[in-house]
């Protein structure tokens, strides 16, 4: 028996394939604390297949418990837009999940992190006063509902609005159950504080697995063309919006002007009527890939259209890392400590993404230098090692062990 003492960690997504932004974070962090300061139990639904992730699973904690992977079937999802709940809420709580996290808080380990505000719903009303409980809040969730509602048409804006409400009132009722949250930005740290009054919370930085995206030198722009690429999964409503608007605004911008300009769109499952609307454009979409390097390498440009969404989005850092200069709304480049111009072009209207995208094509030195700076500052500062002894310093503070 391991005389460290014990977190528990609990997840409300299974954590393999790493082919989402919090899982990617969460699985490099906990990978990093593997083998230090605690003896990590983690616990997280269990989809069919999970088997086959034994081996990564191993590599991330010390001991893991599941339960079978809750399914809310649509018809269940749209009666519970009338419910108390937000429905990414509802769709987490699992009956099996409690219990699985009931035996295991019996245990009293000394430290409980619980990913994602969702999977409060998880937890019993009376939990044992001697575990010190912290939440690792990914994004403001109540944030991306709002976002969401500024950008929707009538009458799905209504529904956004309803739900961020919900939102608001959940998050703001299970964060202040904790006694330390976790942020993944100073700037979400402050709003959270701001928003529900929280007393404790933290910051860490977002971080990039540097030996994985490695740095190539950016290839020549060919006269005339050029590509630009998106990564992302695109069964996420945010990566829809970013997308569409990327492609119905932004795009003949760049085509006016590069006739040959070719956009990469990777990430799974992109709905069928959007690949449809612009075939023949000059658009391509990949769908599920196993690994998303050569299609980034391939790239002359990595783009971040996102209207919507909160948190830091990690595909940033991996393009950087990889070597290709980065143009990026302000929310999607939201919460990383990344200097404008230096290290990626902002830009938030129509025109102006357009016109940075096209400043880049155009000068390609210029993009050469903005990417190598970006990998540099990614090396001093972003590895995932270096976040994980963060997030274990803030744990070890927490439980006061």
């Amino acid at each position: 028996m391991s005389s460290r003492p014990r977190l528990l960690f609990v997840s409300p997504r299974f954590l393999f394939p790493m082919d989402e932004g919090g899982k990617i974070r969460t699985a490099n962090i906990l990978r990093g604390l593997k083998d230090g300061a605690f003896d990590i139990t983690l616990a997280s639904p269990l989809p069919e297949g999970w088997e086959a992730h034994k081996d990564e699973i191993a590599a991330i904690c010390d001991h893991f418990v599941g339960w079978p992977a809750p399914h809310m079937p649509f018809h269940l999802k749209l009666l519970a837009l009338g419910g108390k709940l937000p429905v990414p809420v509802a769709t987490d709580w699992s009956e099996e999940g409690c219990a699985v996290v009931q035996a295991e808080l019996k245990r009293r380990p000394e430290v409980m992190v619980v990913d994602f505000p969702h999977a409060d719903v998880l937890l019993p009303l009376a939990l044992p006063g001697a575990t010190r409980r912290v939440m690792f809040t990914h994004n403001v969730e109540a944030e991306i509902f709002e976002r969401h509602a500024s950008v929707a048409r009538f009458p799905m804006s209504l529904i956004w609005r309803s739900q961020s409400r919900k939102m608001r009132r959940f998050e703001g009722e299970a964060l202040r159950n904790y006694h330390h949250v976790i942020a993944v930005s100073e700037r979400d740290a402050k709003a959270l504080t701001a928003a529900y009054g929280l007393r404790s919370v933290s910051a860490i930085d977002t971080g990039v697995d540097l030996d994985f995206y490695r740095f190539s030198a950016p290839r020549a722009v060919p006269e005339a063309g050029g590509r630009i690429v998106f990564c992302g999964a695109m069964n996420s409503r945010s990566n829809i919006d970013g997308v569409t608007w990327l492609l119905e605004a932004i795009w003949p911008l760049v085509r006016k002007a590069r006739p040959a300009a070719e956009a990469l769109i990777v990430g799974r499952n992109p709905p069928d009527d959007l690949v449809a609307r612009f075939a023949g454009q000059g658009v391509r979409f990949t769908g599920f890939v196993d690994d998303i390097r050569e299609h980034v390498e391939s790239g002359d440009v990595s783009v971040i259209p996102l209207r919507v969404g909160s948190g830091t989005r990690i595909k940033a850092f991996e393009a950087m890392a990889l070597g290709r200069p980065v143009v990026s709304t302000r929310i999607g480049i939201e919460g990383l400590d990344i200097t404008e111009g230096e290290h990626f072009l902002p830009a938030d209207g129509e025109a102006e993404f357009a016109a940075a995208i096209l400043a880049l094509l155009e000068d390609a030195p210029r993009g050469a230098a903005m990417a190598q700076a970006a990998r540099h500052l990614l090396e001093a500062r972003f590895s995932w090692s270096h976040v994980a002894r963060q997030f274990e310093a803030i744990c070890l503070k927490a439980g006061m062990i």
